[in-house]
């Protein structure tokens, strides 16, 4: 931890049982042995590729951390971990409203995205339950969705770049802005810790709100609809193949 400490500034890094006990889980309820044996308050690129490096040579756990609101325990420590706490990334680095893309830090908060993205008349379009508390770093991380996937999709849907750091510490761009890319979605750190993600937007139809779900229902119902409609001509095949049948059996 001395050689980490030195290169981070006094703010950035918590030791100590009690003090990275609160860092220990998340909101899932299975908890791993032991406590993290430190936390690093990234705010910057810098610290992340720090911690990583650190890490790397050292052999030592880096867990990843948003607003810990997850159901997964994919932020879960233990012993000899050290959390990347990401909170304090929360800039919104870039949005456009004519490509419709937003560029985001992994610790903005969801509902802060979609806030903003309302002013020019779009959302990001996901829209978890949990937008009000949750970090968009998780839902790339858990690949989450919520009551609008089945018109939108999920995270991964809307993903379509990456600024990330491996676990030595060496930064790499992936994706890009344009509708067709592949990414390491829902990796949860294990492959790459995040710095941004671009996500694409959607517009806002006229007669909806920002947390209207019709259109998701809307879809759903007819999906049940046409399976309902592929049930029933399935069985009346079935009846008339047996009725064929038995007419024809001596």
């Amino acid at each position: 931890m001395t050689a980490l400490s030195r290169d981070l500034p006094g703010d950035a890094l918590i030791t100590g049982p009690k003090a990275t006990a609160p860092y220990a889980a998340d909101r899932s309820g299975s908890r791993l042995d032991g406590r993290p044996l430190a936390v690093v308050h990234a705010a910057n690129p810098g610290h992340v590729r720090t911690r990583l490096r650190h890490a790397h040579a050292l052999r030592v756990p880096a867990v990843p951390r948003g607003a810990g609101t997850g159901l997964s325990g994919g932020a879960n420590a233990g012993t000899g971990a050290v959390v990347l706490d990401l909170p304090r990334m929360k800039r919104i680095l870039d949005l456009d409203p004519h490509d419709q893309v937003a560029v985001v830090e992994p610790g903005v908060i969801t509902a802060e995205l979609d806030r903003s993205a309302g002013e020019f008349g779009l959302r990001y379009a996901p829209g978890t339950a949990s937008a009000a508390i949750s970090t968009v770093g998780g839902n790339f991380a858990t690949n989450a969705g919520g009551l609008r996937c089945a018109e939108y999709g999920v995270t991964r849907d809307a993903v379509l770049g990456l600024d990330v750091v491996l676990a030595d510490g060496t930064p790499i761009r992936t994706g890009r802005r344009t509708v067709k890319t592949v990414l390491p979605l829902a990796t949860g750190g294990t492959t790459a810790h995040v710095l941004a993600i671009a996500y694409a937007l959607r517009p806002v139809l006229a007669s909806m709100g920002p947390a209207h779900i019709t259109p998701g229902w809307f879809v759903l119902d007819r999906h049940l609809e046409v399976c309902r409609t592929a049930a029933a001509s399935s069985s009346r095949a079935r009846r008339r193949h047996w009725t064929r049948s038995s007419t024809s059996s001596p």
